[in-house]
């Protein structure tokens, strides 16, 4: 893949093989990005897991201390009163069979889907359309609730949703380019306390193998896997 000047000029800022501590890492991704929009900082995350295994698949969400700085488009397969709630709770899209069909013919204008679990036996045939894209409901990663209310307002408000791929990478937002180096520094800390607090108990050897975080259009900057927990007490809180 070519790349722009901008780019060549901030990874020429880049050693790419220096591994940081977190603080340094993020005002690097900070320092050299250069696009006319404001990028969105992005976290990628190795794990030593073997996610062949389906005890070793790293999946759940997490709220993010400080939010992603996007605002996502739910929508939530409901009928009812619960329909009700999910829109009074601000989802984009709430139905029943009509939403699942309209699904299913081709409507994936969203980020996240929320469901009743009465619904599921309609929405799980939505499979091949919402499994490829990770955005089947699932009861895991707090998709599937009967307080579909609550699970809107924390998807729109900096709840987002992780998971191992094929090769055991997670990679997830954590905020934009715009925001201090504290929220920065606190979304990805989150993140990673959060995947060390669900490694699975079959993973042996080093867990977290490589931490790398990068804005939209610039390269990525390493975090020393072994300092990525470390508190810095120099940091004001944010």
């Amino acid at each position: 893949m070519k790349h722009g000047k901008k780019y060549q000029g901030a990874l020429a800022q880049v050693d790419r093989e220096a591994l940081l501590g977190v603080v340094d890492a993020v005002e690097k991704v900070k320092s050299v990005a250069s696009a006319s929009f404001d990028e969105t900082v992005e976290l990628a995350i190795r794990l030593g897991v073997d996610p062949r295994k389906a005890e070793q698949i790293v999946r759940g969400t997490i709220s993010l201390p400080a939010g992603t700085g996007k605002t996502n488009r739910v929508v939530v397969f409901a009928a009812g009163e619960a329909a009700q709630a999910a829109r009074d709770a601000g989802a984009d899209e709430v139905g029943a069979e009509e939403l699942v069909a309209k699904v299913a013919g081709g409507f994936l204008d969203f980020d996240v889907a929320i469901a009743a679990p009465e619904m599921m036996g309609q929405v799980g045939g939505l499979g091949r359309v919402l499994g490829p894209r990770g955005l089947m409901p699932n009861p895991k990663t707090g998709t599937v609730t009967a307080d579909v209310a609550k699970a809107v307002s924390e998807f729109k408000g900096g709840r987002v949703e992780y998971r191992t791929d094929k090769i055991g990478n997670v990679q997830l937002r954590v905020g934009k380019v715009s925001f201090s180096r504290e929220d920065l520094v606190r979304n990805v800390q989150a993140v990673i306390d959060e995947l060390v607090r669900v490694k699975p108990a079959s993973a042996k050897g080093r867990y977290l193998l490589s931490v790398t975080v990068s804005s939209t259009m610039g390269p990525g900057v390493k975090i020393d896997p072994a300092k990525a927990r470390e508190v810095d007490e120099t940091l004001a809180p944010a």
